[in-house]
């Protein structure tokens, strides 16, 4: 009877030793989760700031990145600012002008997208001109890129690294730039690309066609010589004594002496002559 009391208290004291094992086990357990969510917590909060700090553009928004801000659609102008210059691009870096390709090649398609659209609505589409500052962007980055390959090349390999190319004639006997390229086939059996560079320009048209293209040109230059020449025969009439030779500096095709020289720089009014 003894011995089976005995057994009876091992087995509630046993019992009550595991369930106060299970119970702090499952405490801690619950209270390092509730730890590790906190800090989790507490982390996706800092990362959010964080990345919100170095935000360069909006949040993603799917389909409605193609569109502009709702609150520019009334608007018949938007403030922008102007292009990137040449000067400003060549003193960033190569991950810098890698980010910023992406960001104008966002927004030009944002603006193709808004033009279209109000094109589409009969609307008038604001500001734009900032489609032709962000064209002339990303022309001014492909240039500072192409620079610095250039350079990277000619440091490597004494070459620039760019396709060859030559002047050819067009049908029109207009001169023009053709940049070699890869053929699967040699050129001395390539018909088809030989028959493509079998290319002249002869007859009366085509005489005559250059004949009128040179004058368009001649005359182009002519007037815009003539219209430099009376600016500075203006200035110089309403200003006797300006600089001549920072005129000299802003127009260098026109020959400053010679206007000083001429009457219609004098202006109509009689000179004062000391008695």
């Amino acid at each position: 009877m003894c011995s089976g009391l005995k057994i009876l208290n091992i087995a509630k004291n046993v019992r009550t030793l595991c369930t106060s094992a299970v119970t702090k086990t499952l405490s801690n357990t619950l209270t390092s989760r509730l730890r590790w969510q906190q800090q989790e917590a507490a982390s996706v909060q800092v990362g959010a700031l964080t990345t919100r700090a170095f935000h360069s553009t909006n949040l993603c928004r799917g389909l409605m990145e193609f569109f502009d801000d709702p609150k520019n659609w009334p608007e018949n102008e938007v403030k922008v600012g102007r292009a990137w210059k040449l000067e400003e691009l060549r003193i960033k870096s190569n991950k810098e002008l890698h980010q910023l390709w992406y960001l104008l090649l966002k927004e030009r398609n944002m603006l193709l997208t808004m033009e279209h659209e109000c094109n589409d609505k009969m609307e008038l589409f604001p500001s734009p001109e900032r489609i032709d500052k962000v064209k002339i962007s990303m022309d001014n980055l492909e240039t500072v890129v192409r620079e610095r390959n250039k350079a990277y090349h000619l440091l490597e390999t004494g070459q620039t690294g760019e396709r060859p190319s030559r002047l050819v004639y067009n049908p029109l006997g207009m001169k023009h730039v053709y940049r070699y390229c890869e053929h699967i086939l040699p050129p001395h059996k390539n018909m088809k690309w030989i028959k493509s560079r079998d290319i002249g320009f002869s007859g009366v048209a085509v005489r005559k066609f250059l004949r009128l293209y040179r004058e368009k040109l001649y005359n182009v230059k002519r007037k815009a010589k003539n219209r430099s020449r009376n600016e500075v025969m203006m200035l110089l009439r309403r200003n006797p004594n300006i600089d001549l030779e920072m005129l000299g500096r802003k127009y260098p095709n026109v020959n400053v002496n010679k206007l000083l020289r001429d009457d219609k720089t004098r202006g109509h009014y009689v000179p004062k002559i000391d008695v």
